[in-house]
């Protein structure tokens, strides 16, 4: 163990010489080999780090620099290589989510649904997301206004805002709600309150 060859004081000292002296040049270092600061920063995170578990390896002197040049340039080859496996897995994902999509792609609404879902795509997304919990979700006041975390008062006041705004646009495209529509039957009708 370490520790033992050193008392814990003089091992800390060490390390704190050793850091002071080389924290710039490897975080110089690290800086010109990644794209982002936050990721040179973990590099030299992750290179002291390793000086810090063997520092009985760490020469003395200037041969610190080097080696700890040396453990930089492998996280280093470490970061990058996780980057890359990142990288493939997302393209991975994109390329399957492309498929899944083609494959399921819902049908084209036409006539009063076109100009239903015309009307709930121009509202804010808050009026969308409060006319959604209560007609898709099938959500009462009170539920609604635990999932906002405001008052049962709030969401009524907003809830009957977000009604009159649709029906307005509902009317803006010709539309009606549909008594079988569940969505626009129960937020125009004021359902579930």
């Amino acid at each position: 163990m370490p520790e033992a060859s050193h008392p814990p004081d003089e091992r800390r000292r060490r390390f704190e010489q050793v850091y002071a002296a080389h924290r710039g040049k490897i975080l110089a270092y690290a800086l010109r080999r990644t794209a982002d600061p936050q990721d040179a920063a973990d590099i030299l995170a992750e290179t002291f780090l390793i000086a810090w578990r063997k520092l009985d390896d760490v020469p003395r002197g200037e041969e610190a620099r080097l080696w700890l040049y040396g453990v930089a340039r492998r996280v280093l080859a470490n970061h990058h290589r996780g980057e890359r496996r990142r990288s493939a897995l997302v393209g991975d994902l994109a390329g399957q989510l492309r498929i899944d999509l083609a494959m399921h792609r819902p049908p084209q609404q036409e006539g009063e649904l076109a100009a239903i879902a015309a009307a709930f795509g121009e509202l804010s997304e808050d009026d969308r997301e409060l006319l959604s919990l209560v007609g898709w979700e099938g959500l009462d006041h009170g539920e609604i206004a635990a999932v906002l975390g405001c008052s049962r008062n709030a969401v009524r006041i907003r809830l009957y805002r977000a009604r009159r705004r649709f029906a307005r646009g509902l009317d803006l495209h010709g539309a009606h709600a549909p008594r079988n529509h569940a969505l626009s039957a129960a937020v125009i009708n004021g359902e579930r309150s």
